[in-house]
């Protein structure tokens, strides 16, 4: 089977050859290559790759076809948006064509119309809807969660990310919950629970999260203060761009915790991991909208214990005993919650073990094979007899 995946998700010619991107949407595509005989990546396309990490968009008989860089997010941008698509169509609509079915993550322009242009074609059509599901933020978003509802079911796999006890839609309950996930069990099996580490020696926090201030990482800041009097040697590891960067940076000067705030940017998977190895906890105080964070997922495989919000599926996560979920999102809340974690060695290393227990049900492989039994199911078989051989 040839499945075509139309994403909104940008790509840039890597150093070595092929294409990359950021974030864990290229480890998912090599996971999901592994069901198919091959793989066609319909994505938009910068050339300008000075200096940009990301990781190679590689897998399985897995193929890259770039298309026009999409406007920028800037006044105007919405009024280009047609103009882009009616650019790219000809080479959408004959990847189309050439395919057996189409895979469209949502939300995003492109995986919208791969949605619609697959039903056209009675392609079989497999929607995984990546933003958070029970808060549909615009006016798009509500549109496009209305479509998967009326087409979910027979060829139509339609998934939402996130989780709940309940199915996703009371409209349809053919669409079903899907985790997120950017690690492989070889990863997962590599880390191990950590004991809390001796006092005296320094306390390290970080977030990893698209730097907006509903993320939580101002709140965090402003809790600093406060825990430089129990803790002196307290910093924190702020991973991610954002629009609210340039004021977290200028709160941290304006609070006198400028030299313990470090700010990393955009750094590939490999380098995220580094810092979460030397951390003691994951602070997330969001009151955003969420879908299935895979930052909070790769935070509790390294064995950190998680302060975050009753927001989307955290409680759920969260709530197995791997970390604390806050009252509010509040520098006065963050603050008492550190400290009830770093005060307790037993409590730290009983939340710890728990955390990577819990991150190992939730494996790419294990995501792969959850979404290849539904696509089967909805498809028939996904690869050749002799490539099953």
């Amino acid at each position: 089977m040839r499945v075509l995946v139309l994403s909104s998700k940008t790509c840039w010619p890597a150093a070595t050859g092929g294409y990359a991107t950021d974030g864990g949407f290229a480890f998912q595509m090599r996971a999901l290559s592994e069901l198919f005989d091959e793989t066609v990546l319909a994505l938009p396309c910068e050339s300008d790759s000075v200096g940009r990490s990301g990781t190679l968009l590689s897998g399985n008989s897995l193929s890259v076809v770039p298309l026009s860089p999409r406007p920028r997010r800037r006044r105007g941008h919405v009024a280009r948006l047609p103009i882009w698509l009616a650019t790219n169509w000809r080479t959408v609509s004959a990847e189309i064509r050439r395919c057996d079915a189409v895979h469209a993550p949502i939300p995003g322009d492109l995986g919208t119309l791969g949605m619609l242009a697959a039903v056209a074609r009675r392609k079989p059509l497999f929607v995984r809807h990546c933003g958070n599901w029970n808060e549909p933020s615009t006016v798009a978003r509500r549109a496009a969660r209305l479509v998967m509802e009326q087409l979910a079911g027979g060829r139509n796999v339609m998934l939402a990310t996130g989780g709940a006890t309940v199915p996703p839609s009371s409209r349809n309950d053919s669409i079903r919950w899907i985790f997120a996930t950017s690690m492989t069990d070889r990863e997962m099996q590599a880390t191990a629970p950590r004991t809390r580490r001796r006092s005296g020696q320094s306390v390290r926090l970080i977030t990893v999260c698209r730097q907006i201030e509903e993320k939580g990482t101002g709140v965090l800041i402003e809790s600093l203060p406060s825990l430089a009097e129990c803790y002196p040697n307290v910093e924190v590891d702020v991973v991610g761009d954002g629009e609210a960067l340039p004021r977290f940076r200028q709160r941290a000067e304006e609070l006198g915790v400028g030299r313990k705030v470090h700010f990393h940017g955009n750094v590939d998977h490999e380098h995220v991991m580094r810092l979460l190895d030397r951390a003691d906890l994951f602070c997330l105080p969001t009151w955003s909208s969420e879908g299935f964070p895979k930052a909070v997922l790769e935070a509790l495989a390294c064995g950190l214990p998680v302060l975050t919000t009753r927001v989307s599926v955290l409680p759920q996560l969260i709530g197995a005993g791997c970390g604390v979920l806050l009252d509010a999102p509040t520098p006065e809340e963050v603050a008492r919650a550190v400290r009830s974690c770093l005060e307790d060695e037993d409590r730290y290393a009983a939340m710890s073990h728990v955390a990577v227990r819990t991150a190992r049900a939730f494996s790419l492989e294990r995501w792969r094979d959850t979404i290849g039994e539904m696509l089967t199911n909805a498809w028939g078989p996904l690869r050749s007899e002799a490539a099953n051989v």
